[in-house]
């Protein structure tokens, strides 16, 4: 009795909603899916500067292939998606404990250089999100591109990352 009960309600509440999409399509990068970024930011824009400034800290931290100084930006508990999209076969998704994460950024002889573009930044008290389109550079030479997604907190007054996410492919990147 109860279960078809459920099942009424539900079925009344779902009425002339669309069927959600079994495949949905692939989304291509755009600058243009987020709207303007903090249309209603604070006046000195302080907050903004912070957390744009810790993302700064771990792209630096990436370029030098300081594990440490990323791991000073982060959250003990943050740790990282990577969604890799294929020339035309399915995207893969990879997470990445924290550990996991600062190990790839160990010494080396090649040099790294991510560059971010036109991040659009959402703050909204002691959290904050940052969305931007990136190249990665190896030894000079454009390796991959894609979005960046940071998640961050403000904890004892200092923005930390406590996720971060990001889509690689290798075809469509700017020089």
């Amino acid at each position: 009795m109860l279960l078809s009960f459920i099942a009424f309600t539900l079925a009344t509440q779902t009425t002339g909603l669309p069927l959600p999409a079994a495949n949905p399509t692939r989304s291509v990068a755009s600058p243009t899916k987020l709207p303007p970024a903090n249309p209603l930011a604070p006046p000195n824009g302080g907050d903004e500067r912070a957390v744009l400034a810790t993302v700064d800290r771990l792209l630096g931290g990436i370029n030098t292939r300081d594990a440490a100084a990323i791991g000073g930006v982060l959250l003990s508990s943050a740790g990282a998606t990577i969604v890799t999209e294929a020339g035309g076969g399915p995207a893969t998704v990879h997470t990445l404990t924290n550990a996991e994460l600062l190990a790839r950024f160990q010494p080396g002889p090649e040099t790294f250089d991510e560059r971010v573009s036109g991040p659009a930044v959402e703050i909204d008290g002691d959290m904050a999100m940052v969305w931007a389109p990136y190249v990665f550079r190896l030894n000079g030479k454009v390796h991959h591109c894609g979005t960046n997604h940071f998640s961050l907190v403000r904890e004892n007054g200092a923005w930390k990352i406590a996720s971060l996410a990001w889509t690689s492919r290798t075809t469509g990147c700017t020089e």
